[in-house]
């Protein structure tokens, strides 16, 4: 008997300690054994992304249930498994709900219905009559028994993904947890695709390892492969193997004290035993000599112990052993950061900090109400730092309570008092958006994050511009689903691939990292496979200039004459021209590279010209609906050509396996996406360049053009609200070779006011790339 969905209860109860968690105590509590039990059929392990069955039995205890009490069975707020569903036979997750004593009951589903991390919440109540000691309520999850293809599991990997079980006995509406709970095991499938990873820069001669692993169906690195890879490379490299072999048990192969003697872009592929394509790694730019090379990282995301998956142990090891990141940082959200958490955080950086080759970060996620200036992020050079909390919300323990800040603006107020001028931040946008016009302390606050797997948020950049502020550019994951440094959406309404940041340092170290954050010597990324691209950014002054590292309008900074800066530098330049050398090797076709000073567009550049052009037309639509957590923008639709044919579609950014392109007959494709700031779309090939119309319906944008009118240029669909809202449609090249791009330009310089020089990379696959600006100023 189900009934509508209801909004989140004030008064639920907390969930039970796991990790830095603490449940809180309800007046008048049933003694656990009291409180009945839950069992689970089948258990062990299951697939990622599989369609099961489960029947889960709870049997009351001493108190039964009484008239109007409930059960509670709960699932974690990544969790993207289908939902259950009561109306459906034939649907997924069809789930079925029965009392042994035929009492009548009363359900919904709610993915608000108890308190995070334990979100989604199938409620369940008794309404007409009673349970006794020993009676059973039986939810069977994905019932196929009228045709229901089952409840498809979530599709990242747990190894105790949790069927979190609470009941309210006496129908008081306080909730405890059953003393043991049921889980399961979820495991990743078969191999689908493999991955390569190289550094990005290197010196000649310098050692660097070719790192490799197979993922299966929904992006999880699987131990299911027994394959063996042929290497075939554009350049000798000194120690590289003619195979590789993947072996079942093993998640990642490494090839360790590889090196170049001479100066080239290496280009390394994967190639199967029939010498097909496999995978083909990002470039590696080998140099005669430079003063800072690559590392990439991702310093942004959560474990199980606040509301991400998996624990915090298991974070750290996936970022370093299947992920291969440089560097990598935990960022709790510090209202769920008890202080026994808080030490073993430390503790895990500690242990896991190996200078020279994987690098961790002790931080914090400041995760005020948006009102109060919304989420930062807060790093430490050291562990043992002062856990400065928005609030107490879910710690119990309030003898620390005095350290809070509950705004940030009484953040940034609390370090400089402490003049903890080591400390470094950046804004962000997740649930919560950053409000860098409230809030903003360019002492600490050195970056905005513009890319996570809760989307793209350029505005944050241009917000930060409009303040004239000078930060830098990153971008991370901000993952919740164990995977830091590979973190795809999934089947959820998280839009995006988690995001990269490239730190441009001497050497590999925290002190290293940290001094590039402060120096803004970073690039970001969209991630994924193609995300880790060499790019290089160079301004030549006509004159000398004064270059800063620390912007010298906060306070003392030492200067030093330049001729030349690179992105993230502060110049003075009195007088002179400025040339910017820009320098890119991507892991996939370039389509464009967009050219800013600041929020001016200067210039769109692209590696083909007008004549190149051929019989591929690119749709591409992107945006957010607004600020907020609810922002995706939703652009299922259909294509029609009248008067030709399609001859190929191959979709750009559909990460979720349920958003599918479909080519319908001959005429038509049809499309289920959605965005969150990020781009998506896709490219089709026609039988006759130049013949017929193409007509595209969304629900926020219809229009038709004839081919002949579409070019190298956007025709562009606005549809804008408080945040950009488009729809672009343009031709490129029927095949684009250009994975390499080098231009300079003389950048015309305002005579007042700041310089950000910057540049933004889109290649063909979908994957975007940010460069911190070069600020300069008369």
């Amino acid at each position: 008997m189900p009934d509508q969905p209801l909004g989140s209860p004030d008064d639920a109860a907390l969930p039970p300690a796991a990790g830095g968690l603490v449940s809180t105590p309800q007046r008048g509590a049933i003694p656990a054994e009291e409180l009945g039990s839950v069992s689970l059929t089948p258990g062990g392990d299951f697939v990622a992304g599989s369609h099961q069955t489960f029947t889960l039995v709870y049997t009351a205890g001493k108190f039964g249930i009484d008239d109007s009490g409930s059960l509670r069975i709960c699932f974690r707020f990544a969790s993207d498994q289908t939902r259950p569903q009561f109306e459906n036979p034939q649907g997924p997750n069809y789930t079925t709900i029965v009392a042994s004593n035929s009492a009548v009951l009363q359900y919904h589903y709610d993915p608000k219905g108890n308190v995070r991390p334990w979100d989604r919440t199938l409620y369940i109540k008794v309404v007409r009559g009673f349970l006794r000691e020993g009676d059973t309520i039986t939810v069977t999850f994905g019932d196929r028994s009228q045709g229901s293809p089952g409840m498809r599991l979530q599709t990242f990997c747990e190894d105790s993904f949790e069927f979190h079980t609470l009941v309210d006995p006496i129908a008081t509406y306080c909730y405890q947890p059953l003393p043991e709970q049921p889980t399961i095991r979820i495991v990743p499938g078969a191999p689908e695709s493999f991955v390569a990873v190289l550094p990005t820069l290197r010196r000649c001669g310098e050692p660097f390892a070719l790192k490799i692993k197979a993922e299966d169906l929904w992006g999880n690195p699987t131990d299911k492969c027994d394959a063996v890879l042929r290497l075939d490379s554009n350049l000798p490299v000194d120690g590289l193997p003619e195979t590789l072999r993947l072996a079942p048990g093993a998640f990642a192969a490494t090839v360790e004290g590889l090196s170049v003697a001479a100066p080239g872009e290496l280009r390394l592929r994967l190639l199967h035993k029939d010498g097909s394509l496999a995978a083909e790694a990002n470039p590696l730019r080998i140099v005669e000599d430079a003063a800072l090379v690559h590392f990439w990282g991702d310093l942004h995301g959560q474990s199980e112990e606040t509301i991400g998956t998996g624990s915090a142990r298991q974070y750290f090891a996936f970022a370093r052993d299947r992920a291969f990141l440089d560097a990598t940082g935990h960022q709790g959200n510090d209202f769920q950061i008890t202080t026994p958490f808080w030490r073993e955080l430390d503790a895990l950086c500690a242990e896991f900090d190996r200078p020279g080759s994987f690098v961790t970060v002790p931080g914090y996620e400041w995760s005020g109400n948006t009102g109060l200036g919304g989420d930062r992020n807060i790093y430490f050079p050291e562990e043992g730092r002062t856990l400065r909390r928005s609030s107490h919300a879910l710690v119990e323990d309030r003898s620390d309570i005095a350290s809070d800040a509950n705004s940030a603006a009484e953040l940034f107020q609390a370090l400089a008092d402490n003049e903890e001028w080591d400390v470094v931040g950046y804004a962000h946008c997740g649930g919560r958006y950053a409000d860098v016009k409230m809030a903003h302390d360019g002492r600490f606050e050195k970056s905005m994050e513009v890319h996570s797997s809760w989307g793209s948020f350029e505005w944050l950049v241009q917000d930060a511009f409009e303040m004239g502020y000078r930060t830098g550019i990153v971008a991370n994951s901000d993952g919740h689903k164990g995977r830091p440094g590979a973190s795809y959406p999934g089947a959820s309404l998280f839009g995006a691939v988690g995001g990269l940041t490239c730190f441009l340092t001497e050497e590999l170290s925290r002190a290293a990292i940290l001094d590039c954050l402060r120096k803004r010597h970073h690039y970001a990324t969209t991630g994924g496979h193609g995300g880790r691209l060499f790019i290089d950014v160079r301004a030549s002054l006509g004159g000398e200039g004064t270059l800063y590292h620390d912007d010298p309008r906060l306070g003392p900074s030492e200067g030093r004459p330049a001729r030349e800066a690179i992105m993230g530098d502060i110049v003075h330049l009195p007088e002179g021209e400025v040339e910017l050398r820009v320098d890119i090797a991507a892991a996939a076709p370039i389509e464009r590279v967009d050219l800013f000073n600041g929020l001016e567009h200067l210039e769109t550049l692209r590696p083909y010209g007008a004549q190149d052009l051929g019989d591929r037309i690119r749709v591409v639509w992107e945006g957010a609906e607004y600020r907020g957590r609810f922002r995706q923008v939703i652009w299922d639709g259909r294509a029609h050509l009248s008067g030709n044919s399609i001859a190929a579609a191959r979709p750009i950014n559909f990460f979720n396996r349920d958003k599918t392109l479909d080519q319908i007959s001959e005429t038509e494709l049809a499309w289920r996406a959605l965005t969150t700031g990020n781009i998506g779309g896709f490219d089709l090939w026609v039988a006759d360049p130049y013949g017929g119309t193409l007509k595209i319906e969304t629900p926020l944008v219809k229009c038709g053009l004839p081919l002949e009118e579409i070019g190298l240029e956007d025709e562009v669909f606005d549809e804008s609200g408080v945040l950009p809202r488009t729809l672009k449609v343009f031709r490129l090249p029927g095949e684009n070779p250009h994975r390499r791009m080098a231009f300079t330009r003389r950048i015309e310089l305002r005579t007042q006011g700041d310089n950000p020089i910057y540049i933004r990379v889109t290649q063909e696959d979908g994957t975007l790339a940010w460069t911190s600006p070069i600020y300069l100023y008369r």
